[in-house]
């Protein structure tokens, strides 16, 4: 069923997390359950009257996604966590909900207001301090690459690492390293390995007149790159 056009002073529905349709239908068919079982207890045990088998079906389907109270009721009638059911999370809001946290939780644990917390939620802009940064990371399990992302610094980045690829890698060592807390010599290695990359991958395109073209790709996907080959460099 379509939703009705929000009037103009009617405020926006929260956005859902990635929803993962596949795992739902694995899971409930790992339980034996039919959509009919899952939706009547989502019903009976949740409280949500609305849903239905065919709803059930169409999340499964990827056809919709399941707001937030019907993500964890699922999860419940499914026996997983509600991060079993998200696909990889990307904000902030993402990954506090792949955690089966309350916004309440989040705000006390890392030592914010909740009116505070909510609002760089929505806003997608995390602005605490170093420590509450740190807390956060712990809290929601955060590697290194999410941190970056939920934390805002994901352009910053972007901007540094097309900088070393493009010109003197060497000089964005330092500034680079104040942003990624990496090995000094594991951060040389990366930069210099991505410079050559796209250097030769510049060189080897002009022969085919088709640099521009090749190059805009590369840095398009610059951070993607950094962490592969970080991970390369590491394993």
């Amino acid at each position: 069923m379509r939703r009705p056009p929000l009037q103009p002073n009617q405020p926006s529905p929260p956005p859902t997390p990635p929803f993962d349709a596949s795992a739902a239908r694995r899971l409930r068919t790992a339980l034996g359950m039919g959509p009919e079982h899952v939706a009547y207890d989502m019903r009976a045990s949740y409280g949500l009257p609305h849903v239905s088998p065919g709803l059930v079906i169409a999340w499964e389907r990827g056809v919709t996604a399941p707001s937030p109270p019907e993500l964890t009721a699922l999860a419940g009638v499914l026996w997983c966590s509600p991060g079993e059911l998200i696909g990889r999370p990307r904000t902030l809001r993402e990954h506090r909900l792949a955690r089966g946290l309350a916004p309440e939780d989040v705000a006390r644990t890392v030592g914010l207001e909740l009116l505070a917390y909510l609002g760089m939620e929505e806003n997608d802009e995390w602005r605490g301090t170093e420590r509450q940064s740190s807390v956060l990371a712990g809290l929601l399990d955060l590697e290194l690459p999410d941190f970056i992302s939920v934390t805002g610094r994901g352009p910053k980045l972007t901007e540094l690492l097309r900088g070393a690829v493009t010109t003197r890698w060497k000089a964005y060592v330092r500034p680079v390293a104040k942003m990624v807390p990496l090995d000094r010599r594991l951060l040389e290695d990366t930069l210099k390995e991505l410079h050559r990359a796209y250097q030769g991958q510049m060189v080897a395109a002009l022969s085919w007149g088709s640099a521009g073209e090749a190059g805009q790709d590369f840095l398009d996907r610059i951070v993607e790159h950094f962490w592969a080959t970080v991970e390369s460099n590491t394993g």
